[in-house]
């Protein structure tokens, strides 16, 4: 039965409040990756624009409110706490078609020629952030439908749409309708050549909406681009959509779950967009069975309520590695995507303290992946002293052969309270050579730096958090993806618009780092569509890997001093290639008898000399 999904939303948003705590209050939770502990986070003032600020390593440059059209009177979704307020709120959707619970929500962003995009239930907007002031509104665009996720190539802008209020014309008008012709639920594409009149081009309409959607690049056409799109709703009817039918597939081997969509974009065609594979990915490698992964559930008495894996959350592309890492749901995946139009898996895993596998990030060497779980949904407070560390976490993953082998988890070390939704969500890495970081939102946990260069020792070193919108009652808010971009952090927040922020040097991270990572330019960023960083040989890079080195003890003191010594003479604009050299032998027989990271550095630190002796 085709029902709206704005409704379904609701019953799910219920569900999930009303049975939470028994998921919260088990005797028997599995032990923690980490203690989760009131800090001066923990007690942040509470306000919509006047919270509590605390910050380390990072601070706020500016803070722009949401744009006209995009600002919800009712400050925004409160989820419901008894089974009276969720009643009611079910018949206020019944009584409005166009009712969505996050109808005005900030969402996921992109970056394109000095612009930054930022996507809205209700639409998206861009604003200009070339200059050095703080980011300036350029275009709105009112485009009801949620998610409203961007991603941005050339002059075309992908839009994710998955409620059933989304208009192929994206208008407001309602309907009572169980199927439309009008109705719109799919993948958008706008040109925005000229952003003072963006036109959509575009809707490619899709069993199960869009979730969320990623761009993968031909390996060698350029005239073709892959979106791999991830609808999380119910399946629509075939009434209003021929491809799409429902079920499970041991009763309907057709049925629209246990797929993603792959469309396929020419790019001087871009009108022309259509799904060209349905690939099962989740398919049993052994005996063909579609359904062949997690089938949700608890693995066990302590463990908590996992969801099933029929859908893909987020995938997350890496062209150059030749890979994808897939949430999904109830899984980890690993996906060959040499051939784009025909993703292959070639791992899975499963651990029961993820509730659901939400996105997915990998390091630039390729070699591990950082999983997110949202637990509760990203609308229900998981930060508390009291949670599990080890749940609503990152997962640290490491990637060998093609195989992912599960190492650690990292929370939010800070406790946060009952009424700041806070959980695992969107994040990026940050390009400081010889580390592997990443930026990241928790919603109303705020946005933190995990280093997971130790895959089983993830730590926070940096953080910016406000106190909650309200102190005695949840309201969802908070940074929903926090992404580096050419020297600087932003940070859609849900409720209050956009933040940017800058890393300051700090006992965790020196200031030649952040000067080596500011200096890595790029023209667009879209998350779920990883590049390699490649770093220029700079006086920064060196002076990041030696302070790296003597952060912990990593290289004798001799040593440390003439590598010093070299580096302050190229600041200086000197080169001395024998002295160069000299060095590099020097740093070569200290990497061979080190081990682990030390070793790495005092080999990155010889090469980099070695070619500035030549």
């Amino acid at each position: 039965m085709n029902v709206r999904s704005s409704l379904l939303s609701t019953v799910a948003v219920l569900g999930i409040l009303l049975c939470a705590g028994g998921a919260a209050a088990q005797s028997a939770a599995p032990p923690a990756a980490q203690e989760i502990r009131a800090d001066g986070r923990t007690t942040l003032s509470a306000g919509l624009a006047d919270a509590g600020q605390l910050a380390s390593g990072i601070a706020l440059e500016h803070a722009i409110g949401k744009p006209a059209g995009f600002v919800d009177p009712d400050i925004g979704f409160s989820p419901p706490t008894s089974r009276e307020e969720g009643e009611a709120m079910m018949a206020r959707a019944r009584g409005n078609p166009n009712f969505s619970v996050l109808g005005m929500a900030n969402t996921d962003m992109a970056v394109s020629d000095g612009k930054l995009f930022v996507g809205n239930f209700n639409g998206f907007n861009a604003y200009d952030i070339s200059g050095d002031g703080p980011p300036q509104l350029v275009m709105s665009v009112v485009c009801p439908g949620g998610q409203g996720d961007v991603s941005v190539h050339g002059d075309l802008l992908f839009m994710s749409v998955e409620e059933n209020r989304g208009r192929l014309n994206c208008g407001t008008a309602t309907t009572s309708d169980d199927v439309t012709a009008q109705r719109f639920r799919g993948v958008r594409i706008f040109d925005i050549s000229d952003l003072n009149a963006p036109r959509q081009i575009a809707a490619v309409q899709t069993c199960r909406g869009s979730h969320t959607h990623t761009l993968v690049p031909h390996p060698t056409d350029a005239n073709v681009l892959y979106v791999y799109n991830s609808g999380t709703s119910d399946v629509r009817g075939a009434a209003e959509l021929a491809i799409c039918t429902d079920g499970q597939p041991d009763r309907n081997p057709e049925t629209a779950l246990y797929s993603i969509d792959v469309i396929k974009v020419e790019l001087d065609r871009p009108q022309d967009a259509a799904i060209v594979n349905r690939p099962r990915i989740f398919a049993d490698s052994q005996t063909g069975r579609v359904a062949g992964l997690w089938r949700g559930g608890r693995s066990g008495i302590a463990t908590q309520d996992t969801a099933q894996t029929n859908q893909c959350h987020d995938i997350t592309v890496y062209p150059e590695i030749g890979l994808a890492a897939g949430a999904c749901s109830g899984n980890g995946i690993l996906l060959d995507i040499s051939d784009p139009e025909n993703p292959r898996r070639t791992s899975d895993i499963f651990d029961p303290d993820m509730a659901y596998w939400h996105s997915a990030t990998f390091n630039n060497a390729g070699d591990k992946v950082v999983f997110t779980d949202e637990w509760g949904g990203g609308i229900g407070a998981r930060c508390r002293a009291t949670d599990p560390a080890t749940w609503g976490a990152n997962m640290v993953a490491t990637i060998e052969n093609r195989t992912l082998a599960g190492k650690s988890f990292h929370k939010l070390p800070s406790a946060q309270g009952a009424t700041e939704n806070c959980v695992a969500h969107n994040g990026m890495i940050i390009p400081v050579p010889g580390r592997d970081l990443m930026v990241q939102a928790w919603y109303q946990g705020g946005v933190s730096i995990m280093e997971f260069t130790d895959p089983a020792r993830p730590v926070e070193i940096a953080f910016f958090d406000r106190g909650p919108i309200d102190a005695s009652r949840l309201y969802v808010g908070g940074s929903w993806s926090a992404y580096w971009f050419n020297g600087r952090i932003y940070s859609s927040e849900i409720a209050r618009g956009l933040d940017v922020l800058r890393l300051v040097p700090s006992e965790h991270l020196s200031a030649a780092e952040i000067a080596a990572a500011e200096a890595v330019t790029a023209e667009t960023i879209n998350p779920q569509t990883q590049t390699r960083i490649v770093w220029a040989d700079t006086p920064d890079v060196a002076a990041s890997y030696l302070d790296q080195l003597t952060r912990v003890g990593g290289v004798e003191a001799g040593l440390a001093g003439q590598v010093q010594a070299r580096i302050d003479t190229w600041r200086r604009g000197r080169a001395d290639k024998r002295a160069s050299a000299e060095l590099s032998t020097a740093l070569a027989a200290a990497a061979s008898s080190a081990t682990g990271l030390n070793a790495t550095r005092l080999k990155a630190l010889a090469d980099l000399f070695g070619r500035r002796g030549r």
